[in-house]
């Protein structure tokens, strides 16, 4: 069995027709799943809905927790781009004796043309084939956590180092 936890980010943003921002009203992920056909046994739970720019240190402390109390030894968290590194490495100091993947995307997944599903693809790939450990998967990459960072200019996720 494999956790996932939902915390929000852009991969959950949708287009408002009104105001013409993005907002976040709930998340994707059963779509992700039913698209990706994945058929591995997946439990869900929304801790949050955030933009990771709008995280403080108390829902990363949410995030801890949870990976904590949940009983598998499986996780994969669905996150905001912008803050995933500082909210990994916090996991990785914190979470021991699991597999820990965080996973998000650069483009809504409502987009149609989205990184979403080859991220969390490769996210339920990685918490089934990795050794207990944090890690981040973006563009095609697994990261370990405090060896990560989000090149910004570039758009893409890279190693530091």
């Amino acid at each position: 069995m494999v956790n996932v936890l939902i915390t929000g980010g852009t991969i959950d943003k949708q287009y408002n027709k009104l105001d013409g921002n993005l907002v976040l009203e709930h998340s994707y992920l059963k779509n992700i799943l039913e698209q990706a056909r994945c058929t591995i046994e997946i439990s869900i739970r929304t801790i949050m809905l955030k933009d990771s720019l709008n995280m403080v240190d108390a829902d990363r402390e949410m995030i801890v927790r949870a990976c904590m109390e949940t009983e598998t030894d499986k996780i994969i968290i669905s996150h905001g781009t912008d803050t995933m590194v500082q909210t990994a490495e916090l996991i990785d100091k914190r979470v021991k004796g699991k597999t820990v993947v965080l996973f998000g995307a650069m483009i809504p997944f409502t987009f149609g043309y989205s990184d979403a599903l080859f991220n969390f693809g490769l996210a339920v790939a990685s918490v089934q084939s990795r050794s207990r450990g944090v890690y981040i998967t973006m563009n095609g990459k697994i990261f370990n956590a405090g060896n990560v960072r989000k090149n910004r200019t570039l758009g893409v996720f890279e190693e530091i180092g």
